[in-house]
C-alpha cells in the first residue's frame, strides 16, 4: 500500500502501475514557487524513495510549467539576507531529494520554464518539451541571482558560457535549439504530458534497485574524481548486477527470449 502526503499546491494522482503524477497547481501564478510549495516539494520527494512509487511525472496545471520564484511573495515578505539564504537552502533540499532520491522523475514541460522553474526542471532526470515550451534565466534583468541550483544543474546541462549568456542577456531557448543545447531530451509536437507519462511507464518496468542506481549513483559519481567514481561504479554494479530479482530477466536473455534492442525502441 502506497501512502502519499496531503499537499495543497501539488496534486497527486497515483496510477495502478506505480507511476505518480505530481502536478504543480498554482496556474493563476504560472505555477510560481512560493515558500509553501518549496516545503511541499521537500515533503513529497523525501517520501517517495521508500513509498513504492516506481516513477514520477512532474507536470503542471495551466499553460505554464513554472515561472520560477514567486516574486510577489518575495517582494511583500521583504526578507533579510539570512532569511532568503535559508529559503534557498530549502530549494536545494527539495531539488537534491529529487535528483538523488533514486526514483525516476520525468518532467512534462509546457510554456514558461523560467528561473526557478528551470532549476526545478533541471532536477528531474528526463525533460520533455512541447512546441510551447521556452527556457530562460531572467535573473540578471530583475536584479537577482539564481539560488536554487542553476549554477550546478543548468550549467551542467548547457555549460557555463551558455548559462552566463542566458543570465546576462535574457536569452530564451525553445524548440529544437533547446534540445540541442541540452535543456530537454525530447521535443514533441503533441502533448508533453502524454509523452512523459509513456516514458515514466517504461521506466517503471525496470527493477527498482536498478532505477535507484541510475537515478542516484550517476549524479553522486559526477561529484567524484574519476579515480573515486570508478571504484564507486564497481561497488554499485556489484550490488545491482547480482540482485536476485534480476535472475528472471537474465535467464530470458540467456535463452534468447528477452526483447532485443532495436533502433526506434
Amino acid at each position: 500500500m502506497i501512502t502519499l502526503p496531503t499537499l495543497t499546491n501539488i496534486t497527486l494522482d497515483l496510477h495502478a502501475d506505480g507511476v505518480l503524477v505530481a502536478r504543480l497547481n498554482r496556474p493563476a501564478k504560472r505555477n510560481a514557487i512560493n515558500a509553501e510549495t518549496v516545503e511541499e516539494l521537500v515533503t513529497l520527494f523525501s517520501t517517495l524513495p521508500r513509498s513504492g512509487v516506481r516513477a514520477v511525472v512532474l507536470a503542471a496545471a495551466g499553460d505554464h510549467f513554472c515561472a520560477g520564484l514567486d516574486l510577489v511573495e518575495h517582494h511583500i515578505a521583504d526578507r533579510s539576507a539570512a532569511d532568503f539564504m535559508h529559503l534557498c537552502l530549502r530549494w536545494h533540499e527539495a531539488f537534491n531529494k529529487m535528483e538523488y532520491g533514486g526514483v525516476p522523475i520525468i518532467a512534462a514541460l509546457q510554456g514558461a520554464v523560467v528561473g526557478g522553474g528551470l532549476e526545478l526542471a533541471a532536477a528531474a532526470h528526463v525533460r520533455v518539451a512541447d512546441a510551447s515550451t521556452y527556457f530562460a534565466l531572467p535573473e540578471g534583468q530583475r536584479g537577482l541571482f539564481t539560488g536554487g541550483g542553476a549554477t550546478i544543474r543548468v550549467a551542467g546541462l548547457v555549460g557555463k558560457a551558455r548559462m552566463i549568456d542566458m543570465m546576462l542577456t535574457g536569452r530564451v531557448y525553445k524548440g529544437q535549439e533547446a534540445v540541442d543545447v541540452g535543456l530537454a531530451q525530447y521535443l514533441v509536437t503533441g502533448s508533453s504530458f502524454d509523452a512523459a507519462l509513456a516514458l515514466a511507464q517504461k521506466a517503471a518496468q525496470n527493477l527498482p534497485l536498478t532505477n535507484f542506481a541510475i537515478c542516484s549513483a550517476i549524479s553522486h559519481m559526477g561529484n567524484m574524481s574519476g579515480f573515486d567514481a570508478s571504484y564507486a561504479e564497481a561497488v554499485v554494479a556489484g550490488v545491482v548486477n547480482t540482485q536476485p530479482a534480476a535472475r528472471e530477466r537474465l535467464d530470458a536473455f540467456a535463452k534468447g527470449t528477452a526483447a532485443r534492442v532495436r533502433p526506434g525502441d
